[in-house]
């Protein structure tokens, strides 16, 4: 089904998104590769300063996850207008390059305030994704939108599968695999071959795309503007201040974007903190293997709706519905996974089913509806996509910092506030997402009028 998805399609229109396709798949599997064992390096590096309480070392972990989405608020609206000036492909580059450097770069870090900086540049680098999805825009037809945006997330699916089970599986080589790696250098770096790993993929990735991709936006189709440093700062400011004048349903699906995005990111951030504390505290005691194999089947779940099932249920329910659909499904998810056990292992992968349901139904459905509305609205679809990738970096930089601080103020506390308390936020703010787009309005097309209504319209 995903390959005759793919290759749907005539000749020349086919190759540029099976390229695209291809690239951000694997780029996307050497990104995912650290999720694993990011929360266990910040602490490692945090217990080596002498941080031993567990709130104020977990702040790190949070202040780390922050410092790379912070990198994509500040770049992705930048990013997004260089590529409606310049064109898609050397954006998409890029991020690439960037990725390659700064892998390599955070696997030989042993300082928290460099691990900071350097998660900082790389989100600054990867700030293309909202590009990636305007690429798509590019070369589909309306039609071709929402089952093309579900392969786009396919591949970050397939990324989630594969990236966060290699991950884990390479992280203390010198235990799990002994050998030529039992030596002082992997025992004191037991983070850096899965970074290697994730580094390497990104480059065979960049040059696949210098071989193979083409541009897919048009010299007559880009729009012309000042390219300097300020102008490209100023657009950081203007693409959250000008989304008063996009349409009203481009506004409330952004806002819809950012705070289902604030909910995940929360989540994001705690969990592997979860799963971490010990099981008389009340966690699950999971190392970087054991969650490398969740979110391998998170990624697993995504592959199978956004692959596969996303273009059937759209045409049969409405981008909408499953969107609404999605978010229903996270509020139940992600306020469940604080009352998750070892035993049995079951109910973890049926909490994170729903997790990754809600991720699978809603992403690719809002993409869908917000590029339909900003064609139909003749609006710039770079500034579109950079408006809600800003907006939803905005939240990523916020979630990760919020869900750091109450993790801090709660993790020992008991009763109402507690270690549950940040997944229970997430819960309400899903039902708030849910609220707000019960008022989303969308434009309905006008069909083209036929020949024989022209010839009516004049007889008449």
């Amino acid at each position: 089904m995903l390959v005759a998805l793919l290759m749907q399609g005539g000749g020349e229109k086919r190759s540029p998104f099976f390229i695209l396709f291809l690239v951000v798949l694997i780029d996307m599997i050497g990104f995912t590769l650290v999720i694993p064992f990011l929360t266990y390096f910040i602490q490692d590096l945090a217990t080596g300063r002498g941080i031993v309480d567990i709130g104020a070392r977990d702040r790190w972990v949070g202040l780390t996850m922050a410092a790379y989405t912070l990198g994509q608020f500040i770049f992705t609206p930048i990013l997004g207008s260089l590529s409606d000036q310049h064109g898609r492909r050397p954006i998409l580059l890029f991020g690439l390059a960037s990725n390659t450097i700064f892998l390599l770069a955070f696997g030989l870090t042993g300082n928290l305030w460099i691990a900071l900086l350097v998660r900082f540049l790389a989100g600054a680098g990867n700030g293309n994704i909202a590009v990636a999805r305007a690429y798509v825009g590019d070369v589909s037809e309306t039609h071709q939108l929402t089952g093309r945006m579900g392969l786009l997330g396919a591949a970050f699916g397939i990324g989630f599968m594969v990236g966060p089970m290699i991950g884990g599986l390479l992280s203390d080589p010198a235990v799990a695999f002994g050998g030529v790696f039992d030596s002082d250098y992997w025992r004191s770096h037991p983070y850096l071959l899965p970074c290697v790993f994730a580094s390497l993929l990104s480059a065979i990735s960049l040059i696949f795309a210098l071989k193979y991709l083409p541009e897919s936006l048009p010299k007559e189709k880009r729009t012309s503007g000042e390219s300097s440093a300020i102008a490209a700062l100023k657009k950081v400011s203007s693409n959250l201040i000008g989304v008063r004048d996009l349409t009203n349903s481009v506004k409330l699906l952004i806002l819809v974007n950012a705070i289902f995005m604030l909910a995940f990111t929360m989540m994001q951030t705690t969990f592997i903190l979860f799963t971490g504390m010990e099981i008389v505290q009340g966690g699950m005691g999971y190392d970087a293997r054991d969650n490398g194999y969740v979110f391998a089947f998170i990624g697993f779940m995504g592959v199978l709706i956004q692959g596969g099932l996303i273009g059937p249920l759209s045409r049969k329910f409405g981008n909408k519905k499953l969107m609404s659909t999605g978010i229903i499904f996270a509020a139940f998810g992600l306020s469940s996974i604080p009352y998750l056990r070892p035993e049995p292992f079951i109910l973890v992968f049926v909490v994170m089913s729903f997790v990754a349901i809600a991720n699978g139904l809603f992403q690719p459905s809002l993409s869908t509806l917000t590029t339909v509305e900003a064609k139909m609205n003749s609006l710039d679809l770079g500034r579109v996509m950079g408006s809600q990738a800003g907006f939803g970096a905005l939240a990523r930089v916020i979630g990760p910092v919020l869900a750091a601080f109450i993790w801090e103020a709660t993790v020992n506390g008991t009763g109402v506030f507690s270690y549950h308390t940040v997944f229970r936020i997430c819960g309400i703010l899903s039902v708030i997402a849910f609220i707000v787009q019960l008022r989303l309005k969308i434009t309905t097309p006008i069909p083209p009028i036929s020949s024989n209504d022209k010839a009516n319209a004049q007889n008449g």
